[in-house]
């Protein structure tokens, strides 16, 4: 007897298997960008070598516009002549601790771009290639390790607020 859903029944488990393998892979891989991408914990901040070596990336690559002591340029919210912004405090009187780690990752790593409007131009340079993603995270749980301990719960509500909305 010629049968002729016979292949279409054969293909059934085929489908399945591929939908299964395709749904575990993207799994996987949704899980493997978040632990590459995600943004800094409490528990990196309080890891006293990230810390360390964060103050080392701060020195070398951020101090020279944003202080040694993280005070930011004098008159950092005025527009310069150039139509550019001085280099912001991430000290307490600043607003860096006003933003979720992932939008701070993003603008360490690829520039403020990202998040400003278009034609807005910039100092800050992108540290992609120049910064691995575990140097950037540990610059920014160093700059998070200076603010009082109001601040950082502050910033810690922020940043729960923001994964909530993802």
């Amino acid at each position: 007897m010629n049968d002729p859903d016979a292949g279409k029944r054969a293909a059934r488990p085929r489908r399945a298997t591929v939908l299964a393998v395709g749904a575990i892979s993207t799994a996987a891989a949704l899980g493997a960008a978040w632990w590459h991408w995600r943004a800094p914990s409490a528990a990196d901040g309080a890891d006293p070598a990230v810390i360390a070596q964060g103050r080392e990336v701060y020195a070398r690559y951020c101090a020279s516009c944003h202080g040694e002591r993280l005070e930011g340029q004098p008159h950092w919210q005025t527009r310069r002549a150039d139509g550019r912004m001085p280099a912001p405090p991430h000290d307490a009187t600043g607003h860096t601790w006003h933003h979720p780690s992932g939008v701070l990752f993003t603008i360490v790593k690829n520039g403020v771009q990202a998040y400003a409007p278009p034609g807005y131009q910039s100092d800050m340079p992108a540290f992609y290639g120049v910064l691995t993603d575990a140097q950037i995270r540990a610059v920014l749980a160093y700059i998070a390790s200076n603010w009082p301990e109001a601040i950082r719960a502050r910033q810690a509500e922020i940043e729960r607020a923001s994964r909530q909305r993802q």
